[in-house]
């Protein structure tokens, strides 16, 4: 069994707690532990409103991060905002239960990356991805005796979605575990094998290490293919970092939900939600969003290419329909859980 979520950690930050971010909000008024933020000279950190950027807040969202690194949330927090506008009333129930009155699905959506570089949450690297060794852009697929060693992510939600309903575990467990698999259905949907933060669509590819490896250019500037899906186009596509941001993407993904251009495709997005063959919807997941490697991200050689303009006109339906699918697909997982409970 994990370790319980609560535990003081010093930070040797010199960032502030960002007011507005996504790691404001509610959940800060159920802290358990202090997140100490001190200068060099062990002075305490100061914000630039003034404020006193010391923290009490538990490890259920591992806050004040720097604003460069805050675009790994913003995917996972757009899924996550998704999935609570399509939760039933006992899906409602179920997260409000567990996660705390008021907490938002959002809130907590990447603790499982900050958690999984911590000395306690190391055990959990391994859960975030599976490697499938294909051959892209000939033929993409995932197999599990192949591609999962034992521990892989397709293993882990069939885990969490088995703990989080097991009455003997504590409600910290529950947290742990409805936070993993709240993370996990954003990854598995975006795929991608070094999973740091929310990473389309490579999370289940092998190829070059995700795509880290391959060069690509920016606006200009040198970064490669896996960081250019992860961050540039994810940020463009939001308008922004911050929940005012992906709050509003979500909005424009779940009308198309509703009755736009994703409409007629939804029912098939959740066709396996039986949490009873956890691993193999989630094998499914995998595969469906492995096929996209093949179909556009490494269909040709993008190195040395400039990825801001018609590369990136392309790749936009992709993203915006994975992070649509993520979201549905996820409330769909925990309205199924909570039917059982």
């Amino acid at each position: 069994m994990a370790p319980s979520v609560w535990h003081t950690i010093h930070m040797p930050l010199n960032q502030p707690c960002r007011r507005g971010s996504l790691y404001s909000g509610s959940i800060f008024n159920r802290c358990h532990q202090t997140i100490s933020m001190r200068n060099a000279d062990n002075s305490q950190v100061v914000d630039s409103n003034g404020g006193d950027a010391s923290c009490r807040l538990s490890l259920a969202l591992v806050a004040c991060t720097p604003l460069a690194t805050a675009w790994g949330a913003v995917g996972h927090a757009t899924v996550a905002t998704i999935a609570q506008n399509y939760l039933t009333p006992a899906g409602q129930s179920f997260v409000s239960n567990i996660l705390g009155s008021g907490v938002s699905m959002a809130s907590v959506a990447s603790w499982a990356d900050t958690y999984r570089s911590t000395t306690a949450g190391k055990f959990s690297a391994g859960f975030h991805f599976i490697d499938a060794e294909d051959s892209p852009p000939t033929s993409c697929g995932v197999s599990l005796p192949r591609d999962c060693s034992g521990t892989c992510i397709v293993t882990a939600i069939a885990n969490y979605t088995r703990r989080v309903q097991d009455g003997r575990e504590s409600l910290a467990h529950h947290q742990e575990d409805l936070q993993f698999l709240i993370h996990f259905l954003g990854d598995i949907t975006q795929a991608n094998p070094q999973p740091f933060s929310f990473r389309i669509p490579l999370h289940d590819e092998a190829e070059k290490v995700g795509g880290n490896e391959i060069s690509v250019l920016w606006n200009g500037a040198t970064t490669n293919l896996h960081s250019a899906w992860d961050t540039q186009m994810v940020e463009r596509l939001a308008g922004g970092t911050t929940p005012a941001n992906y709050q509003a993407w979500a909005r424009i993904l779940e009308a198309r939900i509703d009755s736009g251009i994703y409409s007629s495709q939804k029912g098939s997005w959740i066709s396996c939600t039986n949490i009873k063959t956890a691993s193999d919807c989630a094998l499914a997941w995998a595969q469906d969003a492995n096929a996209i490697n093949c179909q556009y991200v490494l269909k040709m050689d993008e190195t040395g290419q400039e990825l801001s303009g018609s590369y990136f006109n392309g790749a936009t339906p992709y993203i915006e329909m994975q992070i649509a699918k993520g979201g549905y697909r996820l409330a769909a997982w925990i309205n199924a859980i909570a039917a059982a409970t």
